[in-house]
């Protein structure tokens, strides 16, 4: 290596410890509201350095084709980014995930092209990386793969095409756990049993087709209400994908950024499982969404309802507010409506706060965005820890479609498939206001007895709209 081409190496190195550096502080400063942006900034600049400390390591011929895909890759992300609404970004993450998934697999099934071209009686774990070529190409294929299905079906149930629990025989536990095994003995097989190019080359495919049918068995089971949890193990999926791909490529960086998106994911799966007082393996072996089907509502008695008219004096009269956003205010983009209502409530001398469930919407964090699209100050946003002590003091508690986290059977009915789940105790307060289109049940597909209860009045309508008629009602009060 001439002295030139050493120092290029070494500082396309040093661009990559930045890169990875950038990465980090990004994670560090997405911790907090006030300086999200800025951490998305950060972030984006770590990868301008990565994909350029990657060109100058490629020939002329392949940069201009890395270019040419990185264009193509910003246009398409610059549409889906214009044209996704704030509802639909749940399941975009979860296509995202996949995407990332497939790349990582990709990558590694092309460079395994390459290297087993010429391995006439040769095992993969006998080439100059030895076994761990041979694992990262295994892995990295089989994790890529099963994110890319699994995310796939994830982002269809997210978006309501799709609410079955099996595909056929897929989705049977017991297929899974054979799909599992049978892709791991392949890893083994085609790495260090299998000789000869070709031969190794079909037995990393067939891991890719096994790995596919494994990642749909794993989601499919699993009901709407854990979709959140789900793509929060997808997303660590997809960065363990593109570590294990790191290795393949010898490329410390995206061994770095893969390794902190894995634990960043696994990390926040964590959290989310604790906030609904279950396992990681509860979640996706316990087949809720069977569960939920053989407890559906059986109808209300005692339902009692409100109209803006009838809401607005109640509103008006109260000392004390709190609201409880959930998916039902991101479908009927009624964020910056329930900002004009508070605005409107705190010009009357009435306290407002928001209780944010973890798990409320469809993805970490769901509500907490809509809300700062409507400029909601931060510090009126409080956590479920922080607020539940406090509704038996509170005059009137607006729910706008949080139907699952306010459900009483968590705490109540020890048969419930929520049972244990931690819940915002809406229906300790005096007045509960419920704006929801109808009576049906939220994404857990379970009964809410909090409809029954005697403080509570149904809102019946579209969530904006019914905001917007109580809000005029309110300042003709």
């Amino acid at each position: 290596m001439t002295p030139l081409a050493l120092l290029g190496s070494t500082g396309v190195e040093l661009v990559y410890m930045g890169s990875a550096l950038l990465f980090i502080l990004g994670l560090k400063l997405l911790s907090r509201v006030k300086t999200a942006r800025t951490a998305n900034r950060w972030a984006a600049l770590g990868m301008a350095l990565a994909i350029g400390g990657t060109l100058f390591l490629v020939g002329r011929v392949e940069a201009w084709v890395l270019l040419g895909g990185a264009a193509l890759g910003s246009v398409v992300g610059v549409l889906l980014a214009l044209r996704t609404p704030m509802t639909s970004m749940p399941e975009m993450v979860g296509f995202l995930n996949g995407m990332g998934g497939a790349a990582s697999a990709c990558v590694a099934l092309g460079d395994l092209a390459n290297f087993s071209q010429d391995r006439p009686g040769l095992t993969l774990a006998s080439g100059p990386t030895g076994a761990e070529y041979a694992l990262a190409v295994g892995l990295s294929l089989l994790i890529g793969a099963v994110t890319f299905s699994g995310s796939l079906l994830a982002y269809f149930k997210l978006s309501g095409r799709l609410q079955r629990t099996r595909l056929g025989p897929i989705g049977s536990q017991a297929l899974n756990a054979v799909l599992g095994l049978a892709c791991l003995g392949l890893v083994a097989w085609a790495g260090f049993v299998a000789e000869g190019g070709d031969t190794i080359l079909s037995g990393h495919l067939a891991i890719v087709a096994l790995a596919l049918l494994l990642g749909l068995g794993l989601v499919v089971p699993i009901g709407g209400a854990d979709m959140p949890v789900v793509i929060s193990l997808l997303n660590s999926y997809s960065g363990m994908a593109a570590s294990a791909t790191g290795f393949v490529l010898q490329n410390n960086l995206l061994i770095v950024a893969g390794t902190l998106v894995g634990a960043s994911g696994i990390i926040l799966t964590k959290i989310m499982c604790k906030a609904m007082n279950r396992s990681l393996a509860n979640v996706l072996f316990a087949n809720f969404a069977e569960q939920a089907a053989s407890q559906k509502d059986t109808g209300y008695t005692g339902v009692k309802s409100a109209s803006p008219e009838e809401a607005a004096p109640v509103l008006a009269a109260a000392s004390s507010v709190i609201i409880c956003p959930g998916y039902g205010m991101a479908v009927a983009q009624a964020q910056h409506k329930v900002r004009e209502l508070a605005q409107l409530l705190e010009k009357k001398g009435i306290g407002v706060r928001y209780a944010i469930h973890p798990v409320a919407g469809r993805m970490p964090g769901h509500m907490n965005v809509l809300l700062a699209e409507a400029d909601v100050p931060y510090d009126r946003l409080f956590d479920l820890d922080q607020i539940n002590g406090d509704f038996q003091n509170t005059d009137v508690v607006i729910v706008i479609g949080a139907n699952d986290v306010c459900n009483p059977a968590a705490i109540e009915d020890p048969k419930s498939p929520i049972a244990g789940m931690p819940v915002l105790s809406v229906w300790e307060a005096r007045t509960v206001f419920v704006i929801k289109r109808s009576l049906a049940s939220g994404y857990a597909g379970i009964k809410n007895p909090l409809f029954e209860r005697e403080n509570t009045l149904m809102c019946f309508g579209d969530a904006k709209a019914y905001l917007e008629q109580l809000v005029a009602e309110l300042k003709s009060t």
